[in-house]
């Protein structure tokens, strides 16, 4: 069942109650509004505000939805969808119990995150970021943040292990805590760290290097939600991990972020991704069933170079020399990643898997003067421009062998559309990096791509 039909699962003579675990304060009534109403839009914030208002009401009565669609003025399906808008991000909990045939809700309103939190959250904070603009995140930065307190002071604050000691005592098991999960931290909002292959991660982290204990929960799901934010598999973020350590081999959640942000820079993009409802329209040509050629395109315009690359050498990872040539295309030419991705598939296929570096800036310029946007178009004019380009390509040298050789790859062009090596990009299983790799020299080399130096 698709989101835009999960609407029969609330009928507005569905009853519902409200609580409010903790009483809100105005500020927290203006982080909802400057911080989460930006990713959420206008109507989940009204309906967590309307919840709020009558969560404060005193005595307390059970109404149904059509109370909520009076209120806002939407029709049962908008409501359900600014609920399940405020549950993804955080604001909000829903339970439901079903007894004889009749349904009923409870809504638990949840605190906003405080600003600094907020802030420090790689996926909340990059969408906030791609939503407003880099001026109104300074602004809302500098009236919510704390300002930076002076490096020479130290925090000493005692622990309360550090100060209270536990007392045995006869409790009951059923008023006794559950520490079954003490590591685990209760979410601020739903993320789930299943999602990424840590076991894959840790396979090709030396033991010495990075220890096992230093990726704790936080540090954890820091790397899940990095790797989800900026679309990294388990092997790109061993690079990240090794990028991050500090001085004394530690690792901080900080140093992480700039590192998989430096990573994304070099094989995907300067530009900061972005992030969208699930529930956002598809375009027209996604919203049926896609084409082969169109399952190619929405490939090529989703999918990080390097990973192309790997995709069409058979899962290979690709040489440095062509991973710098894909980012030069996007930093210095501009050039979407959608068009580099099908530019890179097209010599590759035209010229047994090679990517000669000046045919390939000839076509680029070709494409960038023709103001190629997309893949499809790139696809487009690579079909109608072949014969040009081959003779580009065999412009210093012709020979009866190239010319069978340029008939015989020109199926290409006119027959098959969408490449064998695209079904069969997943059949390579993905291997682990050897546990014998010298790390320090990775490490030396991934700073040496970044342009960087070791401090």
């Amino acid at each position: 069942m698709t989101l835009i039909h999960l609407y029969k699962e609330l009928q507005p003579g569905d009853p519902f109650d409200i609580r409010l675990p903790h009483a809100f304060s105005t500020q927290e009534r203006q982080l909802v509004t400057l911080f989460y109403q930006p990713l959420t839009g206008s109507e989940p914030v009204s309906l967590y505000l309307t919840l709020w208002a009558e969560a404060e009401q005193m005595p307390k009565q059970q109404m149904t939805h059509y109370y909520l669609m009076n209120v806002l003025g939407l029709p049962i399906g908008k409501v359900f969808e600014a609920r399940i808008a405020l549950e993804a991000i955080g604001l909000l909990r829903t339970w439901k119990k079903e007894n004889a045939g009749e349904r009923s809700f409870l809504y638990e309103l949840q605190r906003p995150l405080d600003a600094d939190s907020f802030m420090k959250d790689p996926l909340l904070s990059m969408f906030l970021f791609s939503k407003i603009g880099e001026q109104a995140y300074r602004n809302l930065r500098q009236r919510f943040m704390s300002p930076v307190k002076d490096s020479a002071f130290k925090d000493v604050s005692r622990a309360f292990i550090d100060v209270y000691k536990p007392v045995h005592a006869n409790i009951p098991s059923d008023l006794q805590v559950d520490t079954s999960h003490k590591d685990k931290q209760q979410k601020v909002y739903p993320f789930y760290l299943e999602q990424f292959d840590f076991d894959l991660l840790q396979a090709g982290l030396s033991e010495q290097l990075v220890p096992s204990n230093l990726l704790t929960f936080e540090v954890r799901e820091a790397i899940a939600k990095l790797a989800f934010l900026y679309h990294l598999t388990a092997l790109d973020m061993q690079k990240v991990v090794i990028l991050a350590l500090d001085d004394d081999l530690g690792i901080s959640q900080e140093r992480l972020r700039k590192a998989a942000a430096d990573f994304y820079k070099l094989t995907v993009s300067k530009e900061p991704p972005k992030l969208a409802r699930v529930t956002d329209p598809l375009p027209v040509a996604e919203a049926g069933q896609k084409t082969k050629d169109q399952e190619l395109q929405h490939y090529l315009e989703t999918t990080a170079p390097v990973q192309v690359l790997r995709d069409i050498n058979n899962g290979k990872e690709p040489l440095q020399t062509s991973v710098q040539l894909a980012e030069n295309l996007i930093v210095q030419h501009g050039m979407p990643i959608g068009v580099v991705n099908a530019l890179l598939e097209y010599v590759m296929l035209t010229t047994d898997m090679k990517l000669p570096k000046k045919y390939v800036e000839t076509i680029a310029d070709h494409w960038v003067r023709k103001n190629v946007q997309t893949a499809k178009e790139a696809m487009e004019l690579a079909r109608q421009e072949h014969d040009k380009y081959t003779a580009w390509k065999n412009k210093p040298q012709t020979s009866n062998k190239t010319s069978q050789q340029t008939k015989g790859r020109s199926r290409y062009q006119r027959e098959e559309k969408v490449p064998e090596w695209f079904y069969k990009r997943n059949d390579n299983q993905e291997e682990s990096t050897s546990s014998t790799i010298d790390f320090e020299k990775e490490r030396q080399k991934i700073l040496e791509m970044l342009g960087k130096s070791e401090q």
